[in-house]
């Protein structure tokens, strides 16, 4: 088997020395292949060296500038320290050379949602369901970008995606308490969904404030 490929399988089995093994003798064998580099750059990502990891993807972008997977992890070595702007500069490149992937659209709406830039992020995480519609993690925060942008109903549509497909997700049924919060006459259903939110996590603070909030307006009425 290739030793990158061996190097991989045994990083998703947890045995770190072993995959950085494989992965130094894959570069040593072939030192002018950029999927060493890069493979052993997302190990030491792995293990919290981001400066080693750095000279990796430079010297894998050295050997092949369309090394798309190079790109993606520079990107996340830039997200993870939050140089969101940086970060978005790498994974563009990679989405630039291709091919497009699901979690490739993801980081990039990520980036653009931490940049305080919504609009921006809506095409990329709306990519990135229609890429993988199983995904409930870009489902959710694809529904919080609609939901920011008031587009409240889609949202509450894939808000409630995530819930029926992740039961335990307190935080989408606190998104969908505030959703129904803001609707007319929607007050009960907004108090089930922070109860329920609250049932999952009980420490949930937003929750708890969104319930008492609720509970006040209701008796008000």
């Amino acid at each position: 088997m290739d030793k990158n490929k061996q190097g991989i399988e045994l990083l998703q089995q947890g045995n770190i020395e072993k995959a950085i093994q494989m992965f130094t003798e894959a570069i040593e064998e072939n030192p002018k292949d950029p999927v060493g580099y890069v493979n052993f750059a997302n190990v030491l990502l792995s293990v919290g060296e981001p400066q080693r990891a750095e000279e990796f993807l430079k010297r894998a972008i050295e050997l092949d500038d369309k090394a798309t997977a190079a790109y993606y992890s520079y990107g996340n070595l830039y997200f993870n320290q939050e140089k969101y702007p940086e970060a978005a500069g790498m994974f563009e490149k990679a989405l630039a050379i291709g091919p497009e992937t699901n979690d490739l659209h993801y980081m990039l709406g990520m980036c653009f949602v931490y940049l305080g830039k919504n609009e921006l992020s809506l095409p990329y995480l709306q990519r990135s369901v229609e890429l993988d519609d199983k995904d409930t993690e870009a489902k959710f925060q694809y529904g919080l970008a609609l939901a920011r942008a008031g587009v409240m109903n889609e949202a509450i549509r894939l808000l409630t995606e995530v819930t029926e497909a992740d039961p335990e997700h307190s935080d989408a049924f606190y998104n969908l308490g505030v959703a129904y919060a803001g609707k007319e006459n929607q007050l009960e259903k907004a108090l089930g969904y922070f109860n329920k939110a609250l049932s999952i996590q009980p420490d949930h603070i937003l929750a708890g404030n969104g319930k008492k909030l609720v509970e006040q307006a209701l008796k008000e009425d």
